[in-house]
């Protein structure tokens, strides 16, 4: 009998010891779990945090932008912030906790536009980036903003007479993009993108950019290239001045590359070559205006 009395108190023990431990994993359960969901990102953080990094971290060689999907909040440096200006950004970011990351970027962010299929002003080369309409039913072209800083007027050859010339441009600043209309206005300007050895893909509208697509970049400079897209919505701090609302990317580029046009295969209109940093050799960061952005800012179509 003593022996079944103590094995009964055992049992209770170890029970009450087990329903402790329950209670105890539960509570830390729920203290994991609400701490998760007070860290999560988002998008009114992920909007504080962007504001944060522009008042605290905006300094030359430095980006930030936004997957929608996450609202994680992507802050990339590249190779000059070194020292303070390192040490400050890292201190930012570190303060803000989960849902923001920094990564280092190969080179230094720069314009592609070293004087890209190319257009020239004033012995500077960028790419076209898409023939469009405008509301007025004139032919005319997107490209790059900071490309029109080399003249006003285009030639599509070098040394060639002008064949387009500057109505609007933005940079930096809210963008970078610039409306040039065709000085004939009979010229025949397809809605396609030349990439190379004969073929063409048809450019049938413009569409948003999404994290994780696949899409192709065009250029005079380096030609046919694809990556993926990596963030939206980027403030990048070039040497020119800061531009926001940019898509980031994986897509390399070089000099004379600007302006031309991020696509994809089905005919879908994504963006413009604006600047970034690394070399179609080793790989790096790209940044392209959106081209709905463009279309709505300057009144033009997709034909």
């Amino acid at each position: 009998m003593g022996r079944h009395h103590d094995d009964k108190r055992r049992i209770k023990v170890i029970a009450a010891s087990v329903g402790a431990v329950a209670v105890a994993i539960t509570a830390a359960t729920f203290t994991a779990s609400y701490a998760a969901t007070a860290d999560r990102m988002t998008p009114e953080k992920a909007t504080q945090a962007t504001e944060t990094l522009r008042e605290k971290a905006s300094v030359t060689g430095t980006a930030w932008a936004v997957d929608p999907d996450t609202n994680e909040v992507l802050v990339t440096a590249d190779s000059t912030v070194t020292g303070a200006r390192w040490d400050t950004l890292k201190s930012t970011v570190d303060k803000m906790g989960r849902g923001v990351r920094l990564e280092r970027a190969a080179g230094e962010f720069r314009l592609f536009a070293e004087g890209g299929d190319a257009i020239f002003a004033g012995g500077s080369r960028c790419s076209l980036g898409f023939n469009v309409v405008t509301n007025d039913n004139r032919r005319a072209m997107l490209t790059a903003g900071h490309c029109t800083g080399a003249g006003r007027q285009f030639s599509l050859a070098a040394g060639g007479q002008p064949a387009a010339t500057v109505v609007r441009s933005t940079f930096p600043g809210n963008g970078d993009f610039a409306l040039l209309t065709y000085n004939n206005r009979n010229v025949n300007a397809p809605s396609v993108v030349d990439i190379g050895r004969g073929q063409t893909v048809q450019i049938r509208r413009a569409a948003e950019a999404r994290v994780g697509r696949q899409v192709e970049r065009m250029g005079s400079t380096t030609g046919l290239r694809s990556g993926r897209v990596t963030g939206l919505n980027a403030t990048v701090n070039y040497p020119e001045g800061r531009v926001t609302g940019l898509i980031q990317t994986t897509v390399c580029a070089e000099g004379g590359d600007s302006g031309g046009p991020l696509f994809t295969r089905n005919g879908d209109a994504i963006g413009l070559t604006s600047g970034g940093s690394g070399n179609c050799r080793t790989g790096g960061v790209t940044f392209f205006q959106p081209v709905t952005k463009a279309l709505a800012a300057v009144g033009a179509r997709i034909p």
